[in-house]
């Protein structure tokens, strides 16, 4: 089951997607947006594209566990996305994924990798994505349920 995975953010977009096996996630690419429409807008057809067949769309809990208004606002915006999309969703706490993302990029440069600040900006949300839709596939999260 191929899943794209969504970091939804206010002029970023990180996305990601899973192997067909439904076993890897692979950072596939960030989106500038000017709203969640857009966003949406831009997201559809990539969905019909890579035969996306479940959404894992991550979730902004306040760092005490409850749910914020931004939190409120992703979730309504994943449920539209999903019936608009006619796929299945399913809700992830991402309150760590940029930090992961952080240190991947961090340690990528250890490695040796050139990553100039614009370069580092345009990866962070994929790789946020990626992340958290790893730990998924891993089941390492469970969905939330709001």
């Amino acid at each position: 089951m191929r899943t794209l995975a969504i970091d939804l953010g206010a002029r970023r977009v990180g996305l990601a997607l899973s192997d067909e096996g439904g076993r890897f996630a692979t950072p596939y690419q960030v989106l500038s947006v000017s709203s969640p429409q857009q966003a949406m807008e831009m997201i559809l057809p990539i969905v019909l594209r890579e035969g996306v067949a479940r959404l894992v769309v991550g979730i902004p809990l306040n760092m005490d566990d409850s749910i914020g208004p931004a939190a409120r606002a992703a979730a309504a915006w994943a449920t539209e996305l999903s019936r608009r999309a006619q796929c299945p969703l399913v809700l992830i706490d991402e309150r760590l994924s940029s930090f992961s993302a952080e240190q991947q990029l961090i340690d990528r440069k250890r490695a040796g990798e050139k990553l100039t600040r614009q370069r580092k900006k345009q990866q962070l949300d994929a790789i946020a994505a990626a992340s958290f839709l790893q730990a998924f596939l891993d089941g390492k999260l469970a969905p939330l349920t709001l």
